[in-house]
């Protein structure tokens, strides 16, 4: 076994999960486990992510096992498809100060990297596993930068990592919102109304649109429907859904839901904008309700376009996609991530993102070709306004009469 791969003289591997759930991530942390525990190492996760270990301080802090981490045998094979995330997960950030390279250098931002690196001393541990989201790399990669051996396994329901076809749990995510879509449209249909379904997707459309097409929306909007600077126009997307409205009420259809992505709130002007923010710094786009804004503009046109009222409703569906069954499809990936972990071990390639083909065979990913080098930011993958999906959503669109 490659022990050269992992600091001196520590046998330990950790498993690390950061950032929201995601279904399937109970077979990624046992594909890790078991691969290694296989080829004769320990294995332990650490509970909620960074948490506990940020604040560590060498000589005074004390990590409990049962209550920050776990020792883990062979029944994790059993978990493959349990909902949630066996070993918890949380948004601690210890890499939040680190804003270019020559701050890995600065001890008042430094700290807490340097405490996470102590923590795992004091567990024995000389690899880590990582799984989590962008940020969740970013980590990795400065984790890797100041001397600890880390492999990162991608994960995010939005399905907008660079770098991997498809993100475990994507799949279950877009089951789950299609089954909420048509239920939704069955409501609308008995009442006479419509829905503005808020998905998920801060940066990206993946969700969005798929979700949408499976669930039969007469209309999805993300991100990349807008331009690529300025604030979103709200106006010109609400006057459009009630173009549609419109074309779907002169053909005796007096019902229909609207996919409309979270991420829009991202571009709306500062003023609209909730001020607060999740421990990355991020704004909490729930809290901007994108959905309820645009359901009540829609309505408001439709009222002085034709002088009547129309029923718009708003409904975020969110958080009850990151924790449901995972479907066959994503237990299968995310089990292939978690032994491509072992497997890049295995070949040297530390510091490297697990990713799999179109095929599930194994495909390594160094940091560096996944970090920006001036401000350590990640990359993040959009969905094509030139690609089959993107011309797809908008074939399965209504049309506005003579536009």
């Amino acid at each position: 076994m490659p022990n050269s791969a992992m600091l001196e003289g520590r046998n330990s591997v950790a498993i690390l999960f950061s950032g929201g759930p995601a279904p399937a991530a109970n077979s990624v942390i046992s594909a890790v486990a078991l691969s290694f525990m296989n080829a004769g190492h320990a294995v332990i996760g650490i509970f909620e992510g960074y948490k506990h270990l940020i604040n560590f301080k060498k000589g005074t802090t004390q990590l409990i096992e049962g209550k920050h981490y776990i020792k883990l045998d062979e029944n994790i094979g059993d978990i493959r498809n349990k909902r949630g995330v066996y070993i918890k997960t949380a948004r601690a950030n210890p890499g939040k100060d680190v804003k270019k390279p020559e701050d890995l250098n600065d001890p008042a931002k430094n700290n807490k990297l340097y405490n996470v690196m102590d923590a795992f001393e004091s567990l024995n541990v000389g690899l880590l596993i990582s799984i989590g989201g962008d940020d969740t790399l970013r980590t990795a990669n400065l984790m890797f930068s100041i001397g600890m051996p880390a492999i990162h396994i991608p994960k995010t329901i939005d399905n907008d990592y660079f770098g991997i076809p498809w993100t475990f749990g994507y799949w279950t995510s877009v089951d789950v919102t299609q089954k909420a879509l048509l239920n939704l449209q069955s409501d609308s249909e008995s009442t006479g109304s419509y829905f503005i379904a808020e998905i998920m997707g801060r940066k990206a459309g993946w969700l969005a649109y798929s979700a949408g097409i499976a669930g039969e929306a007469i209309k999805m909007v993300a991100v990349e429907d807008l331009p690529h600077e300025g604030d979103v126009d709200i106006d010109k997307i609400c006057n459009e859904i009630v173009d549609i409205i419109q074309v779907r009420e002169s053909k005796g259809r007096y019902y229909g839901v609207v996919c409309v992505a979270e991420g829009l709130a991202d571009r709306l002007p500062e003023f609209l904008l909730p001020k607060e923010k999740d421990p990355f710094g991020h704004t909490i786009l729930g809290k901007a309700e994108i959905g309820k804004l645009i359901a009540e503009t829609v309505a408001r046109f439709y009222k002085e376009r034709f002088n009547k009222e129309i029923k718009v409703l708003s409904k975020q569906i969110g958080y009850e996609t990151r924790t449901a069954p995972p479907i066959s499809f994503d237990v299968v990936l995310g089990s292939m991530l978690g032994y491509g972990a072992y497997q890049l071990f295995a070949q040297g390639k530390i510091g490297h993102m697990v990713s799999v083909v179109e095929t599930f065979d194994i495909h390594s990913i160094p940091f560096s070709d996944l970090i920006n080098p001036v401000n350590l930011t990640t990359k993040v993958r959009t969905v094509s306004t030139d690609s089959d999906l993107y011309h797809l959503k908008n074939a399965l669109t209504y049309r506005p009469i003579n536009k």
